[in-house]
């Protein structure tokens, strides 16, 4: 699969190139335009157990829809649910990407989405604690809010990252979450930061410079709401 990121920025769009009899896993709903001929099926991807287990713990949709091309070919369109950018990330071989929730728009078929437990650092963060799994060979296509940032570590290399602002990591690098100011809860909070992830290379950091979190709590605020 061959990928083209098209309007690049606030708004992106990825066009998945496909040849003839390929197939490509798209989270539901993230599909907005396909070329003529391509064949569509939603299923619950890995079965029931794993289908839910991916919707519940995971941020994702139960259902999946795979998109298939015909002989002479074709492509798909797909966006993420938030204005942002779209990028497309390799996975190869044993080198995972653990992606946040919501995060995973779609990947090419050599490409296995599943749920892992994230620990309990992420249980505390923002994210929530389990992240979506991708192994295999193949393409991964993500979305973010805002602009999206790809971080290279060396080995032993180390970046702080804010909780809410993290999109995927590769399994490669371990993480640490603890408080932005260390051991002071309430110059952590004076800061307005409160948790963030203390990452060591070796491997990929992704992140976007727009905080979901934040728009929700933004919105919570100015939105009316029904009184009792």
């Amino acid at each position: 699969m061959k990928t083209e990121i098209r309007h690049p920025g606030s708004f992106a769009v990825a066009r998945c190139h496909l040849d003839g009899g390929e197939t490509l896993r798209v989270e539901a709903g993230a599909m907005y335009a396909t070329s003529a001929g391509v064949q569509l099926r939603a299923k619950v991807e890995g079965g029931l157990l794993r289908g839910l287990a991916r919707s519940a713990l995971g941020g994702e949709s139960l259902f999946t829809t795979r998109y298939t091309a015909p002989e002479g070919g074709g492509w798909v369109d797909v966006a993420h649910h938030l204005p942002g950018d779209v990028q497309a990330a390799e996975v190869r071989g044993g080198n995972a990407l653990l992606l946040t929730r919501g995060s995973w728009i779609a990947s090419s078929d050599g490409v296995e989405i599943a749920t892992k437990w994230g620990g309990m650092s992420n249980l505390i963060g923002s994210e929530g604690g389990f992240l979506i799994k991708a192994q295999g060979d193949g393409v991964v296509v993500l979305g973010c809010y805002g602009a999206m940032d790809v971080i290279e570590l060396a080995a032993g290399q180390q970046v702080v990252v804010d909780s809410g602002h993290l999109v995927a990591y590769d399994e490669t690098v371990k993480s640490n979450l603890r408080r932005a100011v260390e051991g002071k809860t309430v110059q952590s909070l004076k800061s307005g930061e409160g948790l963030v992830f203390e990452f060591t290379g070796p491997g990929r950091i992704m992140t976007q410079t727009r905080n979901p979190g934040a728009l929700i709590l933004h919105l919570t605020e100015v939105l009316p709401f029904e009184r009792a």
